[in-house]
């Protein structure tokens, strides 16, 4: 059987942590800034994390499990 691909556009979107949590980013912070509030803007900069539900699905694209 041949060697899994990694979905690029996953790999680009998601890191693995040391204890094997999968970050990502905070969506829509690219436009409609405006109206929102400075707090809202800051606390979308922060990295997130992918649910538990998820994991299994991302970790998929990026050819690890």
């Amino acid at each position: 059987m041949p060697k899994m691909k990694t979905n690029r556009a996953a790999a680009k979107r998601f890191k693995l942590t040391g204890s094997g949590r999968i970050k990502r980013k905070h969506s829509g912070l690219n436009h409609f800034n405006n109206k929102m509030a400075p707090k809202r803007k800051r606390q979308l900069r922060k990295t997130g994390y992918v649910s538990p539900a998820d994991e299994k699905r991302v970790l998929r694209n990026l050819a690890k499990a």
